[in-house]
């Protein structure tokens, strides 16, 4: 039998960048119904963010904190602090304020598999799909969801349906459809098609630019990674191929210490926008 080819660069990329997927096969065409592995890890990391924060609420204790609960006692402050400054209904923020912990925790769950090793958990995909008697190069699986915009968006359209949920609450529909109508031009006939097209410009605007932004940083990221490793993948028993495995092993390390700022920023900036955005449906123009 003849040795196995390994993949080339382009065959490496594009296989990490494929997602796990269900396809329904009609007449036509076959298309993706899921993409399975983002719902895995969104899932099963947002249980695992809900599970935390319970865990270190029935163990949080009056006397002196342990290193944990002082962490996340800092981080709940931290969030409640900054919606306080936002959102400016008490009554609001008792919702809005825990989701906004756990929507930072879960982001920043989801973020951190960025830093994993990026053929551990493809790998060992791999070997049970083998185990399974399936072909191997089939085994597709990524495991930042935050990588996908599909997940990102899902999450910024979560947040719109928020918004306007307040705005009709706190305003109510006929105050929110004035509102529609007469922002941010003035209340004259000739300008309500005009206000009320720039309204649903910002909706479209904000919702796309927050997931967006999410999604961009964490797909280039993860991008990043996949070359860095294949630098490592070019290896040989060179100097140059020496050289390449230890520039893999320096770039790698160098870019997991900077990606750790940029996972926690992207959760801050996310959160922070869901603040803003769950604010401003609270106001009156």
């Amino acid at each position: 039998m003849a040795a196995e080819q390994a993949p080339t660069a382009s065959e490496y990329v594009v296989h990490h960048l494929t997602h796990l997927t269900n396809t329904k096969q009609t007449a036509l065409v076959d298309w993706t119904v899921f993409h399975l592995d983002s719902l895995f890890y969104s899932i099963a990391l947002g249980l695992l963010a809900v599970f935390v924060l319970a865990w270190a609420a029935r163990r949080a204790t009056a006397g002196v904190p342990g290193r944990f609960q002082a962490a996340v006692e800092l981080l709940v402050e931290m969030v409640a602090d900054q919606a306080k400054g936002i959102v400016h209904s008490a009554h609001s923020r008792k919702f809005v304020a825990p989701l906004a912990l756990t929507v930072f925790v879960w982001i920043f769950l989801m973020n951190f598999m960025d830093l994993i090793p990026v053929d551990l958990l493809p790998r060992l995909w791999a070997g049970a799909y083998a185990v399974a008697g399936h072909d191997p190069h089939d085994a597709y699986m990524r495991v930042v969801a935050t990588a996908d915009i599909n997940i990102t968006i899902g999450m910024s359209l979560s947040v719109l349906l928020m918004c306007l949920y307040y705005n009709v609450k706190i305003k109510g529909f006929g105050g929110w459809m004035h509102e529609m109508f007469t922002a941010p031009f003035g209340n004259h006939f000739l300008l309500w098609p005009i206000n009320f097209a720039m309204q649903i410009i910002e909706f479209i605007a904000k919702t796309v630019s927050h997931g967006m932004r999410l999604f961009g940083n964490m797909y280039a990221g993860e991008l990043i990674f996949i070359l860095i490793a294949l630098m490592g993948a070019a290896w040989s028993w060179s100097l140059g191929g020496a050289m390449l495995w230890v520039g893999h092993v320096i770039a790698g390390t160098l870019w997991a210490i900077f990606h750790i700022l940029i996972i926690t920023l992207q959760a801050f900036i996310f959160m922070m926008l869901t603040l803003v955005y769950v604010g401003q449906a609270h106001e009156s123009h």
